[in-house]
């Protein structure tokens, strides 16, 4: 394999597939494709656990789109073969709806088909001209780039021939995509376990729990796990509120979470009822994302679950500290550090899950993490 190519445990998938396919040229065309060493690299998450995040987004656009290439018979020995050009290319609204029919495709949006396949494959071929997709905008009619589905060998005597690896792109895809279902139907399985666990055996319970809190683990299971446990924390304490000393009643403190993770939702992920608090998700300590999402609500308090192992109170020191060498007014300083209501770091949602376990409601953390994962991940089994 080329130095080019990065490798990782699903690299040998995408070579046995290749194998089979082309047989002994199979070394020589990965190394000269330049789809396959994207999709090469689209693919290392596939064995880093259920929820290490993989880009479908990207896999699917250029899916849908090869898949109508090898349907219309443009492929090799297909009735249109070498008549691509031709072709009145897919339309955009049948693309959409396929790529939703795919496993975990039921939320994607229209992005990669549009513009972030094309622009992360730039990334890493600057200096190609081309790009994946081809479309016509005011038409709604695309095309996959067919010059990035054949690879040309050459011959010990020199001889030219040319290979189209449409076919195995299409059989790559559908491998990483059920190395990934594999692992998140794994994942799913230990949750409903964990739910079951009994009262007084609850140390397994805490270690998976501890391990989806992990500063290494993707972002949006922190954000998941983090909800799950907060939301059933904040169910055991209760507030007394009314318009009226004589009106007061008794509330249970309720988390809702405010949409998908990474959302651009103005920096709010999670909100409580009755009480008005918001939560932002992080996993950075940089002062300026702190101060943007305090901003986005007119500095109105945040409390931050900041995927960090580190005392809350070093973390907020860590931020004042940045936030006088970028702004130095001190008023300005104090009031977006009057804004940062309260800091909930990794120890502090163990200890809270300890109070969930220590009530008899474990098996409600785990059910909505099951919910949210199958949300989130695009899950419908």
């Amino acid at each position: 394999m080329s130095s080019k190519l990065k490798h990782h445990a699903f690299t040998v998938v995408i070579e046995s597939i290749l194998r089979a396919s082309f047989g002994d040229s199979a070394p020589e065309i990965f190394e000269k494709s330049e789809l396959l060493g994207y999709l090469n690299h689209k693919t290392a998450s596939a064995t880093r656990g259920s929820k290490s995040r993989g880009s479908f987004a990207n896999h699917f656009a250029m899916y849908v789109l090869i898949e109508d290439y090898l349907k219309g018979g443009f492929g090799p020995g297909g009735r249109k073969s070498g008549k691509y050009a031709n072709s009145a290319g897919a339309r955009f609204s049948d693309l959409f709806a396929r790529q939703r029919e795919l496993p975990f495709g039921q939320k994607l949006q229209n992005h990669a088909l549009n513009a972030r396949l094309n622009d992360e494959f730039r990334k890493f071929y600057p200096s190609i001209e081309i790009q994946p997709i081809v479309r016509d905008v005011a038409a709604q009619r695309y095309w996959i780039q067919e010059d990035l589905l054949k690879v040309e060998l050459r011959s010990k005597t020199g001889k030219r021939k040319t290979i189209n690896i449409a076919s195995a792109v299409i059989e790559i895809i559908d491998a990483y995509v059920a190395a990934k279902r594999e692992a998140f139907e794994s994942f799913i399985e230990s949750c409903s376990k964990m739910s079951a666990v009994d009262a007084s055996d609850t140390s397994s319970v805490v270690e998976f729990v501890r391990s989806q809190l992990s500063p290494e683990i993707d972002a949006r299971v922190f954000e998941i796990v983090s909800f799950a446990i907060l939301k059933a924390c904040y169910r055991n304490q209760v507030v007394y509120w009314g318009w009226s000393r004589a009106e007061l009643r008794e509330e249970t403190l309720e988390l809702f979470k405010t949409g998908r993770t990474n959302a651009n939702d103005g920096g709010i992920d999670f909100v409580m009822r009755p009480l008005g608090r918001f939560f932002q998700v992080t996993e950075t300590i940089d002062v300026r994302k702190y101060f943007l999402d305090i901003d986005k609500i007119q500095r109105f308090p945040l409390t931050f679950v900041v995927k960090s192992l580190d005392e809350p109170q070093t973390i907020r020191n860590g931020i004042e500290e940045q936030a006088r060498i970028r702004y130095r007014i001190h008023s300005v300083v104090q009031s977006y550090m009057d804004a940062t209501e309260e800091i909930i770091n990794i120890p502090m949602l163990l200890q809270n899950l300890q109070l969930v376990i220590e009530s008899g409601r474990i098996s409600d953390v785990m059910e909505e993490i099951i919910l949210q994962s199958k949300v989130e991940f695009n899950y419908s089994g």
